[in-house]
């Protein structure tokens, strides 16, 4: 197997409010990192500021040999352990990257609401930026959401899409309206 054939992704979970630094150290390591960050505006009692926080709290994103680089990445400061089950780190899929990477591409797209579409309905993306993909509507007040679940990290994504980009797929995931 070739050596670009042995990279995947993984997650590491990091000291709290150490993902842009984790970020830095691992590309000065030569380490290929990716950390989702969007753009909000925070508010202080004297001014108003645009800030770029991270999509995942505590999370970064590594594309590594898991056997050649674990030790670099672990020896990383910042960095408190692989996300997986047990001892055994959790692969994330490229396509999971990809989406991610397109989202943060489409900032306006994140927590904001979408029409009306019945809470708990299985759904698929089909046409725009994030084609393909699968997640569940939910319902928060009035405002209509879709989730797309990472299983990887155990982490959901608000996300807003015209509700005609969307057909429901069998299945429900708890109560229906």
């Amino acid at each position: 197997m070739s050596e670009v054939e042995n990279l995947r992704w993984y997650a590491v979970y990091v000291r709290s409010r150490h993902e842009k630094k984790v970020h830095d150290f691992f590309l000065q390591k030569d380490l290929t990192s990716f950390l989702p960050l969007l753009e909000t505006w925070r508010q202080w009692s004297d001014r108003k500021k645009k800030v770029c926080d991270p999509l995942f709290k505590g999370y970064v994103f590594v594309h590594i040999d898991h056997r050649r680089d674990h030790v670099a990445v672990l020896e990383t400061e910042g960095v408190v352990k692989f996300i997986g089950i047990g001892r055994k780190p959790s692969v994330i899929g490229e396509k999971d990257i990809d989406w991610l990477k397109r989202l943060v591409r489409e900032p306006d797209a994140v927590g904001s609401t979408v029409a009306s579409i019945p809470s708990g309905r299985k759904v698929r993306v089909v046409a725009g930026p994030f084609k393909d993909f699968e997640g569940v509507v939910v319902k928060q007040g009035r405002d209509t959401k879709l989730v797309v679940f990472f299983e990887s990290v155990m982490q959901g994504v608000e996300v807003s899409i015209f509700p005609e980009l969307l057909v429901p797929l069998s299945g429900t995931v708890g109560p229906q309206e």
